[in-house]
């Protein structure tokens, strides 16, 4: 049983670091898409520049525009890869816990 006990332990803590993660790529989301909506209003003329270290370099504002969409893809995707982990946990976390509950039960 305290194997059982370990094992349920272990999860709830891979469950704890999955909704972190869970968290920052929505917080990644969410930033991506004010950046997104910020390029749909500029001009097509207005000068984009991307801080690479401690320097802004000029950008082609299509190519920046591209990269911002190319993330939020990148992220929804990830997003659901990390709920799909999320539920699995979730029910092999159900799982052990009806097996001590049932051992609990026995006792």
């Amino acid at each position: 049983m305290s194997d059982l006990a370990a094992a349920y332990q272990a999860l709830q803590s891979e469950l704890e670091v999955l909704v972190i993660a869970r968290q920052k790529l929505e917080t990644q989301l969410q930033e991506n898409k004010i950046v997104s909506e910020e390029f749909s209003e500029l001009k097509e003329d207005t000068q984009v520049y991307k801080l690479t270290g401690n320097v802004l370099l000029p950008v082609e504002q299509s190519e920046a525009n591209s990269n911002v969409a190319k993330r939020l893809e990148f992220i929804q995707t990830e997003i659901g890869r990390c709920e799909n982990n999320l539920k699995a946990k979730q029910q092999e976390q159900e799982k052990l816990r009806a097996e001590l509950i049932k051992l609990r039960g026995a006792q």
